[in-house]
């Protein structure tokens, strides 16, 4: 099957039990049995079956099972955020004292986590460029996983996860990749070599900007060394699948970070359209790119463009698309407000993946907690406009932003 029709008729599209063509929501938080030996069973993970919704919950498990299909892992767990995604990912893999390289260039929330995961313990050498060849140099016998967003929002850098892997596996060391801004639509991490997939299924997944979610996809192939990868040791018996096991009945199960029923549900349904949507999106943000690179003043980010230092992966792993984020800087931090403030149709907005056009100021916003040398490694100036292209028509966004650039070059009112 192709992928739209894979999103709608593949394996893991459940059989409900009343023949709905949706998944029930399981708006619960317990669930009843007839005796304690069932519930016993249960607990001790010897029956299927669900007790606590913070522990599982069916309408999560039509979604995660769904997911892990698109991405070809072994499982998936959701999360009530991206966040919380990452954060029990890494913690599933890292104890105190070990280190973790991760690229510069990440969501600015990304890199408040790690700041904060250093006051456990758990360091993080940053690396600019997040090259095979930087790794290399950086790894040492404290290093226990690689971290880097596939299309690193907002500077749009691109993994070369081939080339990322080799050197990760060589080392005894997973790689896993935030894949929220390529989605599973553009591109597959673990069919490149990534080990670990993270969504924050609030973005593209989801596509209505109604609900918070985040998933962690095991590819299950990564061969763990149990004495480097302490934190997975009382797993050993499962070999492959010792990540997968110990989130779902360990440290995500234990710092309570679950998905809602409800946002799974919408979720759910996000993913139905997620291709046409991607489609668009992907269409309509390299137009854009491209006509707001010919008006003279304004330098445009986008993968697409010839120009862009990353432009070589958009055949080589983006299956030809570029994304659904742009940047451009407009020469002052003044000059990019009066902009955002002209705009008519791009609402002003902290989110990506929205089928409606979002426009923000990160250096403002997301990225108000790091020094200016942090924005600045992240791809993030004073004079940065970030834009998560919707589906609307082309023409006119193409049209809303040429006006709303030329007013604030005239200071006129729109």
């Amino acid at each position: 099957m192709e992928f739209n029709t894979r999103l709608l008729h593949g394996g893991a599209i459940p059989v409900n039990p009343g023949r709905e063509i949706l998944p029930p929501i399981a708006q619960v938080t317990a669930f009843r049995y007839g005796s304690m030996e069932e519930l016993e069973s249960v607990f001790q993970h010897k029956s299927m079956g669900y007790a606590y919704s913070r522990i599982g919950n069916p309408t999560l498990t039509a979604l995660e099972q769904r997911i892990n299909e698109l991405e070809g892992g072994v499982g998936a767990v959701c999360c009530s955020s991206g966040m919380s995604a990452i954060t029990n990912a890494l913690l599933a893999v890292c104890n105190s004292g070990d280190e973790i390289i991760a690229a510069s260039r990440l969501y600015g929330g990304s890199i408040d986590l790690f700041h904060d995961l250093e006051k456990l313990g758990i360091h993080t050498v940053f690396v600019r460029e997040l090259t095979a060849e930087a790794c290399r140099e950086r790894i040492n016998e404290k290093t226990r996983v690689i971290f880097g967003e596939f299309i690193s929002n907002p500077s749009l850098q691109v993994l070369d996860i081939p080339a990322l892997a080799a050197v990760a596996h060589e080392a005894g060391i997973p790689l896993f990749v935030d894949s929220t801004t390529a989605t599973p639509y553009v591109a597959n991490p673990l069919s490149l070599g990534a080990d670990v997939v993270i969504h924050s299924t609030s973005k593209y997944i989801n596509g209505g900007g109604n609900s918070i979610g985040g998933v962690i996809v095991d590819g299950g192939k990564f061969a763990w060394d149990f004495e480097k990868h302490a934190a997975l040791r009382e797993f050993k018996k499962y070999g492959k699948r010792a990540l997968s096991v110990r989130l779902r009945t360990d440290i995500w199960e234990n710092t309570g970070g679950c998905m809602a029923p409800m946002n799974a549900f919408l979720s759910y349904i996000g993913l139905d359209t997620l291709g046409l949507r991607m489609e668009k999106i992907c269409k309509n943000a390299d137009r854009l790119a491209k006509a707001l690179a010919e008006l003279p003043g304004i330098e445009v980010n986008y993968l697409t463009l010839e120009t862009h230092p990353y432009h070589q992966y958009v055949d080589k792993e983006l299956n030809g698309y570029g994304g659904g984020i742009l940047t451009f800087r407009t020469g002052s931090k003044e000059k990019a407000f009066r902009i955002v403030n002209a705009l008519k149709y791009a609402l002003i907005a902290s989110n990506i993946g929205d089928i409606r056009t979002l426009v923000i100021h990160p250096a403002s916003t997301l990225y108000i907690h790091e020094a200016a040398e942090e924005r600045e490694a992240a791809g993030v100036f004073d004079d940065t406009i970030r834009v998560s292209v919707g589906i609307e028509d082309a023409e006119d966004l193409i049209r809303d932003f040429t006006e709303a650039i030329a007013a604030a070059e005239t200071g006129a009112e729109l």
